[in-house]
């Protein structure tokens, strides 16, 4: 019996080929400036870690260091959605993905800026009271103590879904043309804060200036988004957040690496 099956055409497994060496050089990329980010991140961070709500300095010296941190921690873990859209328009405009990144970015901008909003009143309207030797200790072992509860929200659940499955969420917001590249990508970033905001509160609460407790937020974040097993990992990434919450809410001199207030740093055990 005579197959009825046409043959596959050199003509078309050339642009699929090609198609998919450039999502991958893309993801190599996104992964290549993820890197110079923490590089960077870690120069202009460098002797400027003051512990639990480190000073953020001038706001556009903050946002300018935020913008590159998220660079850095959220690439990775945002790479393979980027890919994803860069297949869905692969007949688009070759800036798509990199509006579509820019537009992820400005929405966690827009998170910093609200961050360093919430600082600066809290600091007008307490002052001294948020000291370490005060309120500071206990209302920065409760941030992570809220972190470690949101885990375990439908709400978290919900937007995290998002982040682990987007073609619907692609699919579904579908916007075209360069504005709609960014409108896209600032949509992700959205369902992106809402996932992720207790654990940059969190990092604030530890240092936002450390290197090592960034490496720890990114971790987790990169954990929670990537690796299959879903509700395992929640669990497990609300019990480590307890833990350190009450680590730092009983005995903070145990908790490595983190940098007391008074200047004194703890060495990594």
């Amino acid at each position: 019996m005579r197959s009825t099956a046409a043959p596959v055409q050199g003509s078309e497994i050339a642009p699929a080929y090609a198609a998919a060496r450039a999502r991958l050089g893309l993801v190599a990329v996104l992964l290549v400036v993820a890197s110079l980010g923490w590089v960077w991140t870690a120069r202009q961070m460098r002797g400027m870690d003051g512990g639990p709500w480190t000073s953020l300095g001038t706001l556009g010296w903050f946002l300018t260091v935020w913008v590159v941190m998220m660079a850095a921690m959220m690439l990775p873990s945002v790479a393979p959605t980027i890919a994803l859209y860069s297949k869905v328009t692969r007949e688009q405009s070759p800036m798509s993905p990199w509006l579509f990144t820019g537009g992820y970015l400005l929405t966690w901008a827009g998170a910093g800026l609200v961050a360093y909003a919430v600082g600066a009143l809290a600091g007008a309207l307490f002052g001294d009271a948020l000291g370490w030797d005060r309120a500071g200790r206990p209302v920065a072992a409760a941030t992570l103590m809220v972190a470690a509860v949101y885990e375990l929200t439908p709400l978290k659940s919900v937007c995290l879904s998002k982040c682990r499955s987007p073609l619907g969420t692609l699919l579904g917001s579908w916007r075209g043309g360069r504005s709609g590249a960014l409108r896209m990508g600032m949509r992700n970033g959205a369902w992106c804060v809402g996932c992720c905001w207790a654990l940059m509160a969190s990092l604030f609460a530890l240092g936002v200036m450390s290197v090592t407790w960034m490496a720890f937020v990114a971790a987790l974040i990169a954990v929670d988004k990537t690796l299959p097993w879903r509700r395992g990992l929640t669990y497990a990434t609300a019990a480590v957040l307890l833990a350190v919450g009450l680590i730092l809410a009983v005995a903070p001199h145990a908790l490595p690496g983190l940098t007391i207030p008074s200047g004194q740093t703890m060495q990594m055990g």
